[in-house]
Order: C-alpha cells, then structure tokens, then sequence
C-alpha cells in the first residue's frame, strides 16, 4: 500500500507539466519509512527497485516518452535489472532518486537510478527495458524519434554492454532448458 501511496503522491506533483529533456536527470525527493526496512533496520534490497520503479515512472512522464507509449498502446516492460549498494539508508533519512537514459540499443533502452543521501550515492540500481504493444515492441529507435529526438544512440560504458550481453546469454539458457525435458531424478526404478 506504501507504494501506491509514493505514486499517488509522485503523480500529484503532476510531473508531467514539468517537461525534461531525454538525456536530463530527474530528481524526485522521498523518505524512508519503517515498511521500507529489513531486519537489519536499513532499506531492504528489493525495496532499492521497486522505489526505482516510481523514479522511473516519473522520468517517463517527465520525458514525455509515456505520450509515445499511449500512441502506440504499448505498455513498459522491465527485462533485467541489477543493483549496487554502497551505504545504508535509515529511519527517516530523506533520499533522492535520480533517473536518467543511459543509452539503447536495437531492442533494449538502458535507464540509471541513483540513490543519492547528502550528495553521496548510496545505491544505484540499472534497469533494461523496453515498450510492448500487441503489434510487438516499439524500437528504442522509433521511441526516441517519436520523442523528437534525432540522434544516435550514446556510447554506453562497456561494464554496460557486458552486464546486457550476460543478460542475453541468461535468457539463452532458460530458454535452452525449456526446450529440454526437466530432468526430476525421480524416474529412477526403486
């Protein structure tokens, strides 16, 4: 429910009349509260991406890339996400979230969240993604263009396109397996 809350909350803000440039960073200012804890009484890791998750909806507004997405009915699908944690967020430590492109390629479009406390960055959390219609996906390029962007695709850092060209080969695999059928050890005679 906290969430959805953080949401409602975001979009309240009506960030949407606030237009940014593709390639500018969003800033959107939050809170740590006592459901966002672990055990250990600091932000828990999955909480890192669904707060990610506002930030991100919040650079779609901002950007304008959800007016592309309504055009072609298409709806964001997160791929592949990976994080970073480097210091702990705490009790009511106010946080920022800032969001930016890092660059796309012919399927994928690569967005940076960085949690940042007191100038720091605390966590950063990298999502892959892309647009699906019912007609399939709509290119980065095309969503780019679309968002009156003409420009090619900035060089992304190699740790980048290692970490997407891991995930291509994650889903390689997955994919080989389910072609196989699923060894149980179980057909063995008693």
């Amino acid at each position: 429910m906290n969430l959805w809350f953080r949401l409602l909350l975001m979009l309240s803000r009506r960030p949407w009349r606030k237009p940014v440039h593709p390639f500018e960073t969003t800033r959107i200012r939050m809170r740590v509260w006592p459901f966002d804890l672990d055990l250990n009484r600091h932000v828990t890791n999955g909480r890192y991406f669904t707060l990610a998750d506002i930030g991100r909806m919040d650079y779609v507004l901002r950007t304008g890339a959800f007016r592309v997405a309504l055009r072609h009915r298409a709806v964001p699908i997160v791929g592949d996400t990976w994080g970073k944690f480097r210091r702990e967020l705490r009790l009511f430590e106010s946080f920022e979230i800032h969001t930016r492109m890092l660059g796309w390629d012919d399927k994928w479009s690569f967005v940076e969240h960085r949690f940042v406390r007191k100038e720091r960055v605390v966590g950063v959390v990298v999502m892959r993604g892309l647009f699906r219609s019912s007609e399939g996906t709509v290119s980065p390029r095309e969503l780019v263009r679309e968002m009156g962007i003409d420009a090619t695709p900035p060089q992304m850092p190699q740790w980048l396109t290692a970490w997407s060209e891991s995930c291509d080969e994650m889903s390689r695999g997955l994919r080989d397996e389910e072609a196989r059928p699923m060894e149980t050890g179980l057909d063995a005679a008693p």
